[in-house]
């Protein structure tokens, strides 16, 4: 399933790598960068389901994954990175409701 994709390396809080997914499962993610990952590493990978995958709203995903093959390019060519998925949390896609705007009336008392 090719899905638009952000990569951050492990470590690397700002850097973000911007790819798109060319097979997701539930247990790995495949994807090329233009730059060599090293196999063992962790990454962070977010992604969004769209709605004809999920059945309903978008749904956003961010998982922790480590990287367990790479394939050495050709001359000028993308990495390919293959990446087992350890860990993962669904995000919000909708800010945050804001409390402060319910009718006092609604509000228990403390």
């Amino acid at each position: 399933m090719r899905l638009p994709a952000a990569i951050r390396l492990n470590g690397d809080a700002v850097t973000e790598f911007l790819t798109e997914t060319q097979n997701v499962s539930a247990r790995g993610v495949f994807f090329y960068l233009d730059r060599i990952v090293a196999s063992g590493s962790r990454i962070e990978v977010t992604l969004t389901f769209p709605p004809h995958v999920t059945l309903t709203d978008p749904v956003r995903v961010r998982f922790a994954a480590r990287v367990i093959r790479v394939e050495t390019p050709l001359p000028s060519s993308r990495v390919g990175v293959a990446a087992m998925i350890e860990e993962y949390e669904f995000l919000r896609t909708t800010p945050s409701p804001n409390f402060s705007s319910i009718p006092q009336a609604w509000k228990m008392e403390s």
